[in-house]
């Protein structure tokens, strides 16, 4: 079964860069039709789909997010990342890491203003 886990700063200062990063376990992030997404949820509001790095390294933004996100991946530690930048109290959110129906814990970024 896979799993994933975010990781990274809980509190960041705005107009700084937020940084996370999603480790796998239980499978490859380079397997074959597998989908490699970033959502977050800010207080109060639904689900916002970010962005999603493909199996293959392809690599798709959210237009309303997209020129300040930047998803990638190293497939030596199976893992795939997320920067956000010129982040501001908005962005203040929990941060997922999703495949299909598998789902991180979430991660709680605060940005303070």
């Amino acid at each position: 079964q896979v799993q994933l886990q975010e990781s990274g700063p809980g509190l960041v200062k705005s107009s700084q860069t937020l940084s996370l990063i999603c480790t796998v376990s239980g499978g490859s992030i380079t397997t074959n039709a597998n989908y490699w997404t970033w959502i977050r949820q800010p207080p109060g509001k639904g689900l916002e789909w970010m962005g999603v790095t493909h199996y293959n390294g392809n690599t798709y933004y959210s237009p309303s997010l997209k020129s300040r996100t930047s998803i990638s991946r190293d497939t030596s530690k199976n893992q795939f990342t997320l920067q956000l930048s010129s982040v501001s109290p908005e962005d203040t959110a929990v941060y997922y890491c999703v495949r299909d129906l598998d789902w991180g814990q979430g991660t709680q970024v605060t940005v303070s203003s």
